[in-house]
Order: structure tokens, then C-alpha cells, then sequence
């Protein structure tokens, strides 16, 4: 797959062309493995999870997630408060970014820690999880 210089691509574009993820990270030259790996875990009192849980489940009988925003605003967003009251991190909702012609676009969630280097970005990709991870 090669880019072309003198077209802007969204991040949306990417997801709508069907591009494989390993093609995509080909083009910006990087290589894409596949494996598991271990999240860190949280090692404070996760003492809300269980009303959280109560609150979302409670609401889904009585709501379509059909669409991105729907389930951003009944499922995901709920989870990011509860992840900003735990690691006490920054929120941008909506965040634009622009690398270059190629790479740009608006993310649903960035969330950064205070330690150097982390941050999570979280996009609610309709619900094709592997298109979504291209």
C-alpha cells in the first residue's frame, strides 16, 4: 500500500477504506506484531466498578447503541470518568491532532497520567473491533 502524498487522510478515512492494519503501519514504516501482553494493574481499591457496572446495565435494556455516539455516551464515557476519578489523569474529549497530511483527525478520548510517556487513546469504532483497530 503506498500513500499518496498530495491526498489528506483522517483517521476516519483510514477505518471507512477496509486497509489492513499491517499495510497501514507499512506505509508509515513501522511493522505490526501481534501477541499478548500484560496491562499494569491498578494496585489501589476499585471501590465504584461494582456501581458502575449497576448503572450501565441497568440503562441498556432502555437504550439503541447503534451508533458511535450512543455507545460513547451510555457505555464508554462513563468508563473514562471512572478511570480519570482512579489515576487522577487529563481528559480531552474531541481532541484534534495533526502529524501531517496523512495522519490526522479528531480522537474521541486522549487521556494522559502525569508520569512521562502514557496515555491512552480511545476511539468508538462502530462495532467492527477489527476494523476498529486499524
Amino acid at each position: 500500500m503506498k500513500l499518496d502524498p498530495t491526498q489528506t487522510y483522517t483517521f476516519r478515512k483510514y477505518f471507512e477504506s477496509g486497509y489492513y492494519s499491517e499495510d497501514l503501519a507499512q506505509a508509515f514504516g513501522y511493522s505490526l506484531e501481534y501477541k499478548v501482553f500484560q496491562l499494569p494493574q491498578y494496585s489501589g481499591e476499585l471501590d465504584r466498578l461494582l456501581e458502575l457496572r449497576e448503572r450501565i446495565e441497568e440503562a441498556l435494556p432502555y437504550v439503541e447503541l447503534s451508533t458511535d455516539l450512543a455507545r460513547r455516551e451510555v457505555i464508554i464515557s462513563r468508563i473514562v470518568l471512572e478511570l480519570i476519578h482512579y489515576r487522577k489523569a487529563k481528559l480531552r474529549i474531541e481532541f484534534s491532532l495533526r502529524v501531517n497530511n496523512q495522519l490526522q483527525g479528531t480522537l474521541d478520548y486522549l487521556i494522559r497520567t502525569t508520569q512521562p510517556n502514557q496515555l491512552l487513546v480511545i476511539e468508538a469504532k462502530q462495532a467492527d473491533l477489527s476494523r476498529g483497530f486499524t
